[in-house]
Parts: structure tokens; C-alpha cells; sequence
């Protein structure tokens, strides 16, 4: 048996014997609020923001503890959770605001009309999806594809900086104004302050437009493969080709 499966063990009989003093009075020992609520969660832990940064040690078990998430209204009407996929060793993160109709339905980040696009947009970086990671701000789609609302930023973004930490990339490039503004500062504007280097957990940000916008726009497309080439400048990429439509 692996250390790490005797810790898991360990705490699991720990659990155990916690719930059963509950329920026959005992007063909990001496520790912390969020260590007792894990520790008696018993074997159907729910989410619990708090813990997502110490909890748990991969991407993987950070995902599978969020599938369970009903911390806010939107998870009664979605069909599946939208964790985010790529590389865990990512040195580029891609960050939009929320999930669409499409990926709703797939359980998958961009994979409609504006996923085809960012694809375009890493493969013209000469890298792939498989060599960058790709999220949300929030991990399910809100009805009729609104703005997510400051409930639903507040809810999930402690599992966003829990995978920003497990990641470490060494570039995160904001795809919007949600995602400028949850990140970085409120009263940033996407057309002002896109292409201008940013901070966030003390990792460089580019903001840049949402692919989404591009298809509306196609004529601002010139302008974000300006922000990809100052990440490329970054992490020593080279040759980079045109975007493609």
C-alpha cells in the first residue's frame, strides 16, 4: 500500500469515528471549522470552496469533488459540469466566462463555433489544445447564455484559483470582459485594456477578446493575435503563422 493510500485510509477511519460521536453527543475535538466539516462529510462530500486548495492533490480529485457542486442556482438546471480540460503542466491557461449550450451538453470547455476558433488561434501559436489548459470563470451554463451573475463568480471561483495553483502555468490569457474583470479589476473594459499585461496570483494576464466576439467581429481578429504574440514572445515560441477565419 502507497503512503498516500494509508493517509486516505487513515482519515477515512478518522471520519468514521467523528460521525459516530455526533450521533451519540460528543463534543467534536479541537480543530477547525473547515477541517471538522470535511472530516464529517462522510463519504458523499459536497464542495466545499475552503478546502478546494488543500483538500485535494490533483486535478482529477478537484474535478470529481466538483461534479457534486450545488452551491448556487445554477446547478438545477445543468446538464453537466463543466470542469475544464488541457494539460495538467500547462504553461498557458485560457480562462473565458462561462459555459455555452453546446458544452453544457458535452461536459467540455469551447467546443461549439467559438472553441473551433480558439483552436485556430493555438494551433496558429504552433502548440495545440493538448499543450495549453482551457476553463470558465463558472462551471455551468447559465440559462439563455446570460452573464453570470456575482453569486455565481463568488461560488466558483475558489475552484478556479485551486486550479490555477495546481497548474502553475506560466501564462494565463483572459478571453473577455467576465473574465477580465472577475480576475483583475471590475472596472477594466475589455476594448481598452486588452493587450496591456496584467497580475493575477502573481501570474502575468493577457487579456484578450473572447472568440466569441471575434465571430460577431471578425475585423478585431488582427488584434488578438497582436496579444498572442506577446504571449509567444513570453514562452520562447516561434514562428508563428496567421490566424486563420
Amino acid at each position: 500500500m502507497s503512503e498516500r493510500q494509508e493517509l486516505i485510509d487513515i482519515v477515512e477511519k478518522v471520519k468514521r469515528k467523528l460521525i459516530n460521536s455526533q450521533e451519540i453527543g460528543l463534543d467534536p475535538p479541537p480543530i477547525s471549522s473547515d477541517a471538522l466539516s470535511y472530516l464529517t462529510a462522510g463519504n458523499n462530500l459536497s464542495y466545499s470552496p475552503s478546502l478546494s486548495t488543500v483538500s485535494y492533490s490533483s486535478l482529477k480529485e478537484l474535478e470529481k469533488l466538483n461534479r457534486n457542486c450545488d452551491l448556487c442556482k445554477l446547478s438545477s438546471k445543468r446538464k453537466n459540469i463543466v470542469f475544464g480540460e488541457g494539460s495538467p503542466d500547462a504553461r498557458l491557461v485560457f480562462i473565458g466566462e462561462a459555459p455555452g449550450v453546446e458544452e453544457d451538453l458535452t461536459g467540455k470547455p469551447f467546443v461549439g463555433q467559438a472553441g473551433k476558433l480558439l483552436s485556430n488561434i493555438v494551433n496558429a501559436m504552433g502548440i495545440t489544445r493538448k499543450d495549453v489548459y482551457i476553463c470558465n470563470i463558472i462551471k455551468c451554463h447559465p440559462p439563455n447564455n446570460r452573464d453570470p451573475e456575482p453569486d455565481e463568480i463568488e461560488k466558483c471561483l475558489p475552484i478556479l484559483k485551486a486550479q490555477i495553483s495546481m497548474i502553475e502555468p506560466e501564462i494565463i490569457c483572459t478571453l473577455g470582459r467576465i473574465s477580465l474583470q472577475t480576475l483583475i479589476n471590475k472596472d477594466l473594459k475589455i476594448t481598452r485594456d486588452r493587450g496591456q499585461w496584467k497580475n493575477f496570483m502573481g501570474i502575468p494576464v493577457m487579456p484578450t477578446y473572447h472568440p466569441a466576439y471575434l465571430l460577431r467581429n471578425p475585423q478585431a481578429k488582427k488584434y488578438t493575435w497582436e496579444d498572442m504574440k506577446e504571449i509567444m514572445k513570453r514562452l520562447g515560441l516561434k514562428d508563428p503563422r496567421r490566424l486563420g477565419n
